[in-house]
């Protein structure tokens, strides 16, 4: 089972070249793993019909006793053909609806397989998280479905109004899950239906909150919204999605749950009430459309919600029944969106107004939708018509609520056949003074899977007692009762072929009162969810901006001032009422003297900062609290924290002061002196409440600190450096998520850096070569050498002639040309030796950007571009590369991130040992190394050319003012030259 759903994700993460490669039909070997599938499945079906299960479980995280478990059973064996099996024949039928160069092919083939791979995996979870994980799978899959035409507007809005509703309902459902778990005491799905929870009030807001999640995935008003909008996906994730799979999610998730918590007081009056509601809500809008899918969508919104009601219903008959059309459903829905895609390929339109005569040019077309749509009405003898006798039977053999929901039944059959006759006549029929639709030939290729769906409801109509066995597997899992119900096509004449034969008679009255029925409908028609779901989106996004305009208002010491009072009441509420601080032992002022020295120092510096005006040394005095920070940690013994700390402040003053080359000299903001009274209390309470909450959160230890063990832990496998094996070993999973936070970060600035492209001018401007913004904006000096003749020490940086003399530092330029190897050479070191001694990816990803930095400050971006030539994202995205392919490196072991070394001999060096940590290590450090540069280039390349382009207007601007007075000065002798004469240069004449 594991590796079929792996199979489907493999397969589409190659679908891009397949389809560049193949064409259209590339969508035959698309379909191979979800026909796999089916036929694996469909060599289970004794087992599963016998009331057996096949399972798998995969221990992914063993010490926590994390596993992903699968399990087949009746009803998974169910979906699994429907989801697999339809799944493929809709692939096929992409071979004839797209053509060869349809834009976006290969990434909506690749989606479409990745969801039939999702579903898989939906319904066979045996876990409740692991279906949780697949359901947001689904989700995730439909959206990029349902865009697939992004260029739309409103295949854009439906696609987000998708993902919105249904992830809503999924994070709810989450939150379900997770109360259902901890009152079961497990996760296992099986497990909790053969042993459920009692009753409680947990256990109701927990099937409260899993019902929401399923009802907005089926589109259960209210959340049926967003499936009719679905429908600007293409027409086979309108058969896909929307008929066999995804909205079959909810629907599934019922039935799996109803054996142990339909007794649950809230199951039943949502389950009945909100299912019998959308059933003759989708069935009555269903009348009044024009557009063949429209129809289809609203129909399937009225059977969702059909089937919703029999699967919530909570007794055998009625689940047996729920199977039963879940089957007859998918079987007649899916090939009637096909058909309708068919119609649209050929006369190109679906509106039933502009179609006419389909049915006399295109009768192949015509016949398989007639089975499909007579099996939709529940007509003898088709398949729909055994399942819907199955559930008039069980609903009419209830109690009180199930009568009243027979009633809704009946009343919602009515409507189907109404708007099933409705759409064969818009469809096919000829209607009066509107001309015969030309249409194209349609291939048996195109026509092959819904005709092969349209005679499996009229096979398995007759044959139903086939399937029966398996259905009833499901169903034997609620109490059985004296007389079960079988299924067959015939159980003679009685009441429930009596409403349906009412049910029948009255849908055609309708359909016969079409056009009085339609102006009715329209005349009493509620504002639709669509217009209130925009209304109130439009609504949220102005309250949004009211409160983001009232509390963001731009001053970053408000900012600063609401978060450190937030934080100030939230830690002063806890010691209060806490008062923690009577068993904590008293704190030292320090270990040693000069731990009181540099901290005196550093407090000195960190105050300094509030009487200087001038942002540089504002940023010089911050710099020197960090150096003291790192000075504090040399005296403690912290010499890798020590190491690290020195870096950072380097590469942070440095960036500091590439951006200060774009703001003013001075600060400009004024700050009164009310203002000055209320931030320095805030301040000062502020430190002390932090300063006291540290300390009793140290002096709490009651445990035994973890320092020894790690220590041992270390030793143990024959390193020293305790800290850089945390970092890359005991606590490797840390390192990993703030890598990746890195380098989004990094990105993000840099992407804010870029942006400003968008306002520098229409078009691209050219770059004066070999020149830097430290010699454009340099004034020109007499008596200076220029070119090669008074410089030939230039040769010591690859760009130096890009500087303009008077900018040159040429012992900064031999200090950085004679440093910058060696300082590669050291982060290589510090990378390497970290096992024994500080150092670590880290801080030589540092090192080795502070070299870079060097020669950037001493030649420029040119000389920056010599020194690194490769893309910083090439260091960021192969650093990410490397560190997430140790981690998946140690599923060979059994879990993420698994620590394993290798042993060897060289010849000349000898014995060796490379272990995994160091090459996450080395994962980190380009990471850092690509960050460092990225930062560089946008903050110090990308500001260069900002004031390059400034200055070369300004020089164009000063050479343009200069030669006015000269034009002026012609101006008398053209007036001189008399009337009548052009002037040759200058203004204009007279």
């Amino acid at each position: 089972m594991t590796a079929l759903i792996v199979c489907h994700f493999v397969v589409a993460a190659f679908a891009a070249p397949l389809m560049r490669w193949l064409g259209s039909r590339g969508f035959v070997v698309l379909a191979l793993p979800p026909a796999a599938a089916t036929v694996w499945a469909a060599t289970q079906w004794n087992t599963a019909a016998s009331g057996g299960s096949v399972t798998s479980s995969w221990q992914w995280l063993p010490a926590y006793d994390v596993s992903v478990d699968l399990r087949l059973d009746a009803l998974a064996e169910l979906m699994v053909l429907l989801a697999a099996g339809i799944g493929a024949l809709v692939l096929l039928y992409c071979v004839s609806y797209f053509a060869d160069d349809t834009p976006g092919l290969a990434g909506f083939a690749g989606n479409l397989l990745a969801f039939a791979g999702a579903m898989l995996g939906l319904v066979l979870a045996d876990d409740l998280i692991t279906l949780y994980v697949f359901w947001e799978l689904t989700t995730v899959f439909s959206y990029l479905l349902i865009g697939h035409s992004s260029e739309q507007k409103h295949s854009r809005r439906s696609a987000l109004q998708a993902l919105t509703v249904t992830t809503l309902g999924g994070l709810a459902m989450l939150v379900g899950f997770l109360i259902l778990g901890q009152a079961a005491g497990t996760y296992r799905i099986s497990a909790i239906l053969a042993d459920p929870p009692a009753t409680s009030l947990a256990v109701s807001v927990a099937v409260a909150l899993i019902l929401c999640g399923a009802l907005s995935k089926s589109a259960i008003w209210p959340f049926s919204l967003w499936l009719p909008n679905a429908m600007a996906a293409p027409t086979p994730v309108s058969a896909y999605l929307h008929a066999a799979a995804m909205v079959k999610a909810g629907v599934y998730l019922v039935a799996r749950l109803a054996p142990g918590f339909a007794d649950v007081p809230v199951w039943r009056p949502v389950v009945l009430v909100l299912g019998g509601a959308t059933m003759l809500l989708g069935g009555w809008r269903a009348l009044r459309l024009n557009d063949l899918k429209l129809v289809l969508a609203y129909g399937t919104v009225g059977q969702l919600g059909f089937l919703t009601l029999l699967a919530g219903v909570g007794n055998r008959d009625a689940a047996l029944a729920a199977a039963a059309m879940i089957l007859a459903h998918a079987l007649f829905k899916a090939p009637l969106f096909l058909v309708t895609g068919i119609i649209d390929h050929a006369a190109g339109t679906r509106d039933l107004r502009r179609l006419s005569g389909i049915g006399r040019a295109l009768p192949q077309v015509c016949t398989v939708a007639v089975l499909a749509a007579l099996s939709m009405a529940a007509l003898p003898p088709m398949l729909g018509f055994a399942a819907k006798e199955a559930a008039l039977d069980a609903l009419l053999h209830g109690d009180t609520a199930d009568r009243w929901a027979l009633a809704v039944t009946v009343a919602g059959s009515t409507l189907t056949v109404a708007y099933t006759a409705r759409f064969l006549w818009g469809a096919f029929a000829r209607k009066p003074g509107v001309e015969d639709t030309p249409v194209h030939r349609v291939t048996w290729a195109f026509l092959a899977p819904p005709a092969l769906l349209a005679l499996c409801c009229l096979v398995l109509g007759p044959g139903v007692g086939r399937v029966g066995r398996l259905l009833g597997a499901y169903a034997d899992e609620f109490p059985v009762p004296a007389h079960p119900y079988h299924l067959a096509l015939w159980h003679g004449f009685g009441t429930a072929l009596l409403l349906s034969a009412v049910a029948t008679v009255a849908g055609a009255v309708v359909f016969a009162a079409r056009d009085s029925v339609t102006r009715l409908s329209r005349r009493i028609a509620w504002p639709t969810a669509d217009r209130v779901f925009g209304r109130l989106l439009l609504g949220l996004e102005r309250t949004s901006l009211e409160i983001t305009g009232f509390v963001q208002r731009g001053s970053l010491s408000v900012y600063l001032a609401t978060t450190l009072l937030v934080m100030l009441g939230g830690q002063l509420a806890v010691l209060v009422v806490d008062r923690p601080w009577h068993a904590a032992a008293a704190p030292r002022l320090w270990d040693v003297p000069l731990q009181g020295a540099v901290a005196a120092l550093t407090c000195a510096a960190a105050l300094l900062c509030l009487t200087v005006s001038r942002r540089m040394k504002a940023v010089v005095l911050a710099g020197l609290t960090g150096y003291g920070t790192a000075l504090l940690f040399v005296v403690q013994g912290g010499p890798d924290l020590a190491l690290t700390q020195f870096c950072v402040e380097t590469v942070s003053m440095i960036v500091f002061v590439l951006v200060l080359r774009r703001m003013p000299v001075h600060f400009q903001e004024s700050v009164s002196s009310w203002r000055r009274a209320v931030r320095i209390p805030v301040a000062l309470a502020a430190a002390a409440t932090l300063s006291v909450v540290v300390w009793v959160a140290a002096a709490a230890r009651t445990a035994e600190p973890a320092g020894a063990a790690m220590v041992e832990e270390t030793a143990h496998h024959g390193l020293k450096d305790v800290v850089a094996t945390i970092l890359v070993d005991l606590r490797s999973w840390d390192t990993m998520g703030e890598s990746a936070v890195l380098a989004a970060a990094a990105i993000g600035v840099t992407s804010l850096i870029y942006l400003h492209r968008r306002t520098e001018g229409a078009g691209p401007r050219e770059e004066v070569p070999a020149r830097t913004a430290w010699s454009l904006t340099a004034q020109e000096l007499t008596g200076v050498p220029h070119g090669d003749e008074g410089a030939p020490e230039r040769s010591w940086l690859a760009a130096g002639a890009t500087l303009a003399p008077e900018h040159r530092s040429i012992v900064f330029e031999v200090v950085a040309r004679l440093l910058f190897h060696p300082i590669l050479v050291l982060s290589v070191y510090l990378l390497f030796c970290a096992e024994n001694m500080p150092g670590g990816g880290f801080v030589a990803g540092l090192v080795a950007g502070l070299g870079l930095i060097t020669r950037y400050l001493a030649g420029g971006r040119f000389e920056l571009a010599e020194a690194a030539p490769l893309q910083p994202g090439l260091f960021t995205g192969l650093g990410l590369f490397v560190s997430t392919g140790v981690a998946l490196l140690g599923l060979s072991r059994g879990t993420v991130l698994h620590a394993w070394t290798y042993h060897g001999h060289l010849p000349v060096f000898g014995t060796f040992h490379l272990g995994t940590p160091v090459l996450f290590d080395f994962g980190v450090y380009l990471l850092v190394l690509g960050v460092v540069l990225d930062i560089v280039r946008a903050l110090g390349s990308r500001i260069d050319r900002q004031i390059e382009r400034a200055a070369v207007e300004k020089a164009a601007a000063e050479r343009a003012q200069a030669s006015r007075p000269a034009a002026g000065e012609a101006r008398p002798g053209e007036a001189e030259a008399g009337p009548g004469t052009t002037p040759e240069t200058g203004g204009a004449p007279g």
